[in-house]
């Protein structure tokens, strides 16, 4: 299984449309045997789907998303782990294990107008939260 996260200095960025870099994983029999960090080369929200299909993942685990991009990560078969807060390698870990606590429920309300696809400078400037 490859499994990204939004990432930030070894934590989970909490707004995946604006996530600059994601962490990569591949996990194999409920252990991580490879990571890498990769720059999402300034792909923003919808774009980001087809990054991370095109890296092969499975699963992502994210802070706030939109549900625009809820629905592009599902389009792509890419299963969603969202309100995820911490440490990024933590959080693997206990996913890998089947013990990761996340909010299926988790969105960023700011896009809710735009279907999570705005591009607008006010959505830079608000707070997306997994609750």
């Amino acid at each position: 299984m490859k499994i990204a996260v939004t990432y930030e200095n070894g934590e989970i960025f909490q707004h995946f449309g604006h996530t600059e870099q994601f962490k990569l994983y591949d996990v194999e029999d409920g252990k991580i045997v490879n990571e890498k960090i990769v720059d999402t080369n300034d792909s923003g929200h919808g774009a980001l789907a087809g990054f991370l299909k095109g890296a092969n993942v499975d699963s992502l685990i994210c802070g706030g998303i939109g549900m625009g991009a809820k629905n592009a990560l599902a389009d792509a078969g890419i299963k969603l782990y969202a309100g995820v807060q911490g440490a990024a390698d933590v959080a693997v870990k206990a996913l890998a294990e089947g013990m990761l606590e996340y909010d299926s429920d988790a969105h960023c309300n700011r896009h809710e107008h735009h279907d999570g696809d705005c591009g607008h400078d006010h959505c830079a400037e608000h707070n997306c939260e997994g609750n």
